[in-house]
């Protein structure tokens, strides 16, 4: 379930970039789309500090990894008449997030994304397996997704850009490396996100 759930958030989030151009600066296309000379390297590089930002944001801080990172290509269109493709980055957490706090770490995240000015897309509230769907001003798709045992999953699909070779993400993430195509279920025990009591409202 978690293995399919993952790749459907991927699926809409490619499908939501579609062939759009990508909305930075550049030269103007015949197509009247706007052209970026950004490489895809440039473009998975900003979609690592997306990701990265959004995770130090979060306060008491979490344990993630990096989960496997993917191309695809864009179809028919193409850029300067090159092929173009996307990039997805993922991660996860390795913080084991209680249910009774999953939402309140939910609403963080929403909360920042909202604050970097990101257009949150959709809010799926179902009670096992929540998620929020955004998009930053340059069209950057990112998303954060609950998936078995409460383990939170992060996604940034990058829009389309001219095909290039693509390193692994170079940002450091704070959990223990992993081996093997799939990432261990949550173990770290955090004091405030793993504890089973609801997060105290404030004082009036």
């Amino acid at each position: 379930m978690k293995l399919l759930r993952i790749v459907l958030v991927a699926a809409l989030a490619i499908s939501m970039v579609g062939c759009s151009s990508p909305d930075t600066s550049g030269e103007q296309g015949k197509d009247a789309n706007v052209v970026s000379k950004i490489s895809l390297q440039e473009a998975a590089e900003k979609a690592d500090a997306i990701m990265l930002n959004t995770m130090t944001s979060v306060r008491p801080t979490l344990n993630w990894v990096h989960d496997a990172s993917t191309a695809s290509g864009c179809g028919d269109y193409t850029i300067d008449g090159k092929q173009t493709g996307a990039v997805t980055r993922r991660a996860a957490l390795m913080t084991i997030v209680s249910e009774a706090r999953r939402g309140s770490l939910l609403g963080v995240v929403e909360r920042y994304w909202k604050e970097q000015g990101y257009t949150i897309k959709s809010v799926d509230t179902d009670s096992e397996f929540p998620a929020i769907d955004a998009e930053t001003s340059e069209n950057f798709q990112v998303s954060v997704a609950v998936g078995d045992k409460g383990q939170f999953f992060f996604d940034v699909v990058t829009p389309c850009f001219i095909e290039s070779e693509v390193a692994q993400p170079k940002t450091n993430a704070n959990g223990t490396p992993f081996e093997g195509p799939k990432v261990p279920d949550p173990s770290v025990h955090s004091d405030f996100w793993s504890a089973t009591t609801p997060i105290p409202s404030p004082s009036p």
